[in-house]
């Protein structure tokens, strides 16, 4: 009897015995542990998609028909990347505009339009272009590059330039990725560039900052 209850004990005990071995291979193993497979890595954004897109130019055309040059001024929020031509405390076009990136931002404050230019050139920034006008360096500085040999320097074009400080500072038409691009001027589209330098004269005021 005592035999046959040693034997059932034993018994017992190799089946727990089997049974935690079974488990625990079931968590642990030797060997190199299997490969999972690599995360799937997500796709690459096309850089247009980093663009931040702005609304177009919007005209109010019933307050467009009361707007003269002696009636207006401009104000260019920065924060908004936008400039609006107003009649008073009303809101006769809205456009966008990319003003100074960081290092070159646009300067704050009041200011009057100083000069009107249909054609305006930049005398600081532009390309070196050789005798038969093809680029040999983009987006130059005439202050601090030198003009490889054979070459001139080219102001950039800023057509419908407003100027609004005497270091050139200014509005005209130029590029707008959605964000401040620029070397300090207020870039706007082409419409909106000529819509504004329509409706300013030398003396308007223009106010630009945190609106």
């Amino acid at each position: 009897m005592a035999a046959n209850f040693m034997r059932l004990s034993m018994l017992i005990r190799l089946v727990l015995l089997a049974a935690v071995v079974s488990s625990a291979s079931g968590q642990f193993h030797l060997g190199p542990k299997p490969r999972q497979p690599s995360p799937t890595p997500p796709p690459m954004r096309k850089a247009s998609d980093l663009i931040r897109r702005q609304e177009p130019l919007k005209v109010n055309q019933s307050l467009l028909k009361q707007a003269t040059q002696n009636n207006t001024r401009i104000v260019v929020s920065i924060p908004k990347q936008r400039t609006y031509l107003m009649i008073g405390d009303q809101v006769v076009a809205d456009g966008p505009v990319s003003s100074g990136r960081r290092g070159h931002e646009t300067p704050h404050g009041h200011f009057n339009v100083m000069e009107k230019d249909p054609n305006h050139h930049s005398s600081l920034y532009g390309d070196f272009v050789d005798g038969s006008g093809r680029t040999v360096r983009a987006g130059v500085s005439a202050r601090s590059d030198s003009a490889p040999s054979g070459t001139h320097f080219a102001g950039a074009s800023m057509k419908w330039f407003l100027r609004l400080t005497g270091e050139g500072v200014g509005m005209h038409i130029g590029i707008l990725p959605g964000y401040p691009a620029s070397h300090g001027c207020i870039r706007e589209s082409v419409d909106g560039a000529k819509l504004f330098y329509d409706y300013a004269k030398v003396g308007t005021p223009v106010d630009v900052g945190d609106f």
